[in-house]
C-alpha cells in the first residue's frame, strides 16, 4: 500500500502552500493592478480545474488522486489536450494568483514547492499507474501532450477555443 493512499495529497499540498503564502509579506506598490491580474489568473486557473473535473465526471472515470490505477478511461481531449495534468496546472495557477496578489517574491516559493512536490511524487505515481493501465495509448498521449505546459499547450488551446 502506498503511504499516501487515502490522503488526497494534491488539494492538501495546495492548501498548505497557500497557508505558507499567507505567512509571506505583502508588497506595497501597485496593489490594485496586482488584484486585477490575480483575479484574472485565478479565474482562468479555476476554469481549468473545473473543466478537467467535468471531463472526468462525463467520462465516468475516477477523480481520486490516491488511486490512479482505478482510471477507467484515458481522458485526452479538452483541457487534458492542453496538459496531461490540467487539475494540477490549475491548482498551481491558483497559487500563482495568490503570489501575484501578495506582491512579494517570498510568496512564489510555495508555488515552486507545490509544483516540485506534484511533479516528483504525485504525477510520477499517477503516470506509472496510467502506463500500466493504458499502455501504448498512454505513451502516444505523453508524446503529444506536455506534463505541465509548453508550446504544444498553446496550439491545443487554440484548437479547442
Amino acid at each position: 500500500m502506498n503511504r499516501h493512499e487515502g490522503i488526497p495529497v494534491p488539494p492538501v499540498a495546495m492548501v498548505a502552500a497557500g497557508l505558507a503564502q499567507r505567512l509571506t509579506p505583502n508588497g506595497r506598490k501597485a496593489r490594485r493592478t496586482r488584484r486585477v491580474a490575480a483575479a484574472a489568473i485565478a479565474a482562468g486557473s479555476g476554469a481549468l480545474v473545473l473543466a478537467a473535473l467535468g471531463a472526468f465526471v462525463r467520462h465516468g472515470t475516477t477523480l481520486d488522486p490516491t488511486a490512479p490505477g482505478n482510471a477507467s478511461v484515458l481522458v485526452t481531449g479538452g483541457s487534458n489536450g492542453i496538459s496531461r495534468n490540467p487539475m494540477y496546472v490549475g491548482l498551481a495557477g491558483l497559487l500563482v494568483a495568490h503570489a501575484v496578489d501578495r506582491g512579494s517574491w517570498q510568496a512564489w516559493l510555495p508555488v515552486g514547492g507545490f509544483v516540485l512536490a506534484m511533479d516528483r511524487f504525485q504525477i510520477a505515481r499517477e503516470e506509472e499507474a496510467l502506463r500500466g493501465r493504458f499502455g501504448e495509448a498512454y505513451h502516444r498521449y505523453c508524446a503529444t501532450t506536455p506534463r505541465w505546459l509548453d508550446w504544444r499547450s498553446v496550439h491545443a488551446f487554440r484548437s479547442i477555443s
